[in-house]
């Protein structure tokens, strides 16, 4: 009966937190419009779109449609290139415009229900037990908030690495580790960090308990995933950006874990103000279920002993701990550093989303320590839990679900609704932006690039996480051609703020949707457009 009952749970659950907080449209493909409505999941499914469509990209995983001629890797388009690369064969036969991001927040959901259940099912007192744990270690709130960047929604990585440190056999093995780590890179770079910390510790437990023979199998396997980092890390395109230099802007505040940070995130729990930065990418809310289930689990500690699998697993916890405490400071931190330590951990300037790895090792240890209680007193205090999530959450997956709700109109554009707007970028052979900041108005650039790489036509910009110093000098030195009226021939020009239009414009100037543009100008006789 298992059989069959473990496989439908493992879907239903995931489906059913799926509908919770996201609306089933953006499931369909050929469902693009919500995301290019100025967000980064626009950039993601702008980044794949390019690629699809470039037919010089091939396997490199960047793409010159954005960006041109510099061109931009997948990576900092915060697209997926694990998803857009293994889509790429199969991209003639999708809708035109095609996009995953949706499916792939279904899909981690799965995963993340799979790689919960792997961690608890030999604990468990009974089966409700085990499906409420289940729900609890597998959708708390961090893992709804990534809703604006959804690639970060693959949380099941770094639980599936924390699964491998538990298990002394698969941990110590390389064909367990590489895969993962594999996949993670090519997911995003802050997984990886998380998932190469607990791979990190798995290696120094096992160099250090272990005796010769095995120690320099730890060194051949620790070179082998350092260069497979480094392979990855290249064909990513890693390595060329400009530093951001803000590291601890986005840190986590000492009060996360119980502070909602906005006000419609909690029914139960007061809201105490912070940043923009910190109140999202230093979300560490438990709700207020996920607080009452670590309460229980203090208070059932003091008078019940651990079970064996709990305290097999809490004494395996420790080799990880030196890596916890890196995180969780690195987490927190935000103490004015010098100019080379800012550019050292430039990698992880988002440092609040750190933190995540100890927030799942925090409710898996309360969930064991709930396991300590008979079947039925265990599945109480969970549903209760549940039950306390669920009340204070609403606000906060209504909040959530809204932003997808957009995606029930099924419409691609509504910021260049004219039709002549084909037209005009058809007959251009490249589009520029005026200023090239093209975050003074994003939705405007999403909308206007997706039409560009559907008519073949290369932009000069792009929204990219991180920049290159060759790009940064262009740009400038395009906006300095504009404004002394040296107009690239066959260029389209796209003004998102008011800026001087050049004399030799003349009549070239049209208005669409409000929106100034300087249209191509023809080159002159005997030279190449």
């Amino acid at each position: 009966m298992s059989r069959i009952v473990t496989p439908f749970l493992l879907l239903l659950l995931p489906v059913a937190a799926f509908l919770a907080f996201f609306h089933p449209a953006i499931l369909q493909p050929g469902n693009t419009g919500w995301l290019i409505r100025g967000t980064d999941n626009g950039e993601n499914a702008l980044g794949a779109h390019a690629y699809w469509h470039d037919p010089a990209a091939g396997a490199s995983l960047r793409t010159a449609t954005l960006n041109a001629p510099d061109g931009v890797p997948l990576l900092y388009t915060d697209s997926n290139p694990l998803l857009t690369l293994t889509v790429k064969p199969f991209a003639a036969l999708l809708p035109g415009d095609a996009q995953f991001v949706g499916p792939f927040v279904l899909l981690s959901l799965i995963l993340q229900a799979l790689v919960a259940w792997l961690l608890l099912r030999r604990h468990a007192p009974g089966p409700l037990a085990l499906w409420v744990g289940v729900v609890l270690l597998a959708f708390p709130p961090t893992l709804a908030n990534r809703f604006v960047h959804m690639n970060l929604m693959a949380h099941w990585t770094f639980l599936a690495a924390l699964w491998l440190f538990l298990d002394a056999e698969r941990g110590h093995r390389l064909r367990w580790w590489a895969p993962l780590i594999a996949v993670t890179a090519m997911i995003h770079s802050y997984l990886l960090v998380m998932v190469g910390a607990i791979w990190a510790s798995a290696m120094l437990v096992r160099f250090v308990d272990g005796d010769r023979r095995t120690r320099w199998a730890t060194l051949v396997q620790t070179i082998f995933i350092l260069a497979l980092v480094g392979v990855i890390a290249r064909w990513l395109g890693v390595g060329e950006q400009v530093p951001a230099g803000n590291f601890g802007v986005f840190a986590m505040p000492l009060d996360a874990l119980w502070n909602p940070g906005l006000d419609n995130f909690s029914n139960l729990l007061p809201t105490r103000a912070r940043s923009t930065e910190q109140s999202f990418e230093g979300f560490q809310y438990l709700g207020a279920g996920g607080l009452m289930l670590v309460a229980a689990a203090i208070a059932i500690a003091r008078i019940r002993p651990a079970r064996e699998g709990e305290r097999a697993v809490a004494q395996r916890l420790r080799g990880l701990v030196p890596a916890l405490i890196v995180l969780a400071i690195l987490a927190i931190a935000r103490l004015p550093l010098p100019p080379v330590m800012l550019a050292i951990l430039d990698p992880v300037r988002a440092s609040g989303r750190l933190f995540w790895p100890i927030g799942y090792v925090l409710v898996l240890m309360a969930v064991l320590s709930v396991y300590r209680l008979s079947a039925e007193r265990a599945a109480f205090v969970l549903i209760g839990a549940i039950a306390l999530q669920v009340i204070d959450l609403t606000g906060m997956a209504g909040a959530i679900r809204a932003q997808s709700r957009e995606a029930d109109r099924h419409r691609l554009y509504v910021r260049t609704r004219d039709p002549r707007w084909s037209r005009v970028i058809g007959d251009s052979r490249s589009v520029a932006f005026i200023p090239g900041d093209v975050t003074r108005n994003l939705s405007l650039f999403q909308e206007v690039a997706w039409r560009a790489v559907d008519a073949g036509r290369p932009v000069t910009s792009v929204y990219a996480a991180r920049t290159s110093r060759a790009t940064t000098r262009r740009l400038e030195a395009e906006r300095a051609a504009f404004d002394r009226g040296a107009l690239v021939p066959g260029r389209l020009y796209v003004l998102i703020a008011p800026v001087p239009i050049p004399v030799i414009a003349g009549s070239r100037v049209l208005t669409l949707d409000g929106v100034t543009l300087v249209l191509p100008i023809a080159a002159p006789p005997g030279r190449q457009q």
